[in-house]
């Protein structure tokens, strides 16, 4: 018997004999995390999210790109990628331009433009999916109109997040959203700027990703 062999062999020996039955997760959750309204899970979505060094903008429907426009003159950004094929890229592309802030569009493949991706791209702009108020967490579903990139690469990341969006818990967001029927390629869980501590246990920001987060959020006003 080959070493190989004999380490399965106790593997196998120790191993139970009738696998128990799997914990009821809904249950738990049902038990031990309560059901919030609308605005008590916007609140604590931006409580947790600005923890994490994000900065928040409470938006209307009709006004976020006005408030999109003040973040960008404020941090004196010129440059925006944006995703036109999106209504919000669209509704961008139309009025940001003649404010002297121009919108290059993610239109080619990565291969093409990566040295100006990388190089000449201060900021872009997104949408959120959903997001987690326990954790102050952004759910973004990365497609051919707004590729993983976008989120990853410039300096500054804003997103646009609908507050009727936000769900309690991970594990609500993923039954009211049927994750188990099918996922995207990348399903991007973002909980504030990128930040690592690993060089001699110092906090950085921007090692590996935006330095800077910034969300608008749609309430409830028109």
């Amino acid at each position: 018997m080959s070493a190989r062999d004999r380490i399965l062999a106790k593997l196998r020996a120790n191993s139970p004999s009738t696998v128990g039955n799997p914990p009821d997760v809904a249950a738990w959750y049902a038990t031990h995390r309560i059901a919030e309204n609308g605005a008590d899970k916007a609140k604590r979505f931006r409580h947790f999210i600005e923890l994490a060094h994000a900065e928040v903008y409470a938006v209307s429907r009709g006004g976020w790109l006005q408030k999109l426009y003040e973040v960008l003159s404020a941090k004196q950004i010129g440059k925006l990628l944006i995703a036109p094929g999106t209504a919000h890229g669209a509704r961008v592309a139309a009025e940001l331009p003649g404010l002297d802030i121009a919108c290059p569009a993610y239109d080619t493949a990565i291969e093409s433009w990566k040295p100006a991706l990388f190089n000449d791209i201060p900021a872009a702009f997104t949408r959120a999916r959903a997001a987690i108020a326990e954790t102050g967490t952004l759910i973004l579903w990365p497609d051919a109109d707004e590729p993983r990139l976008m989120s990853l690469v410039p300096p500054l990341h804003i997103v646009l997040l609908d507050a009727a969006s936000i769900h309690n818990t991970f594990y609500e967001a993923m039954q009211a959203e049927g994750w188990k029927d099918g996922l995207p390629t990348n399903a991007l869980l973002i909980s504030g700027p990128s930040k690592t501590a690993d060089i001699q246990q110092t906090l950085a920001y921007g090692a590996h990703g935006p330095k800077e987060l910034v969300v608008l959020l749609i309430g409830d006003e028109q």
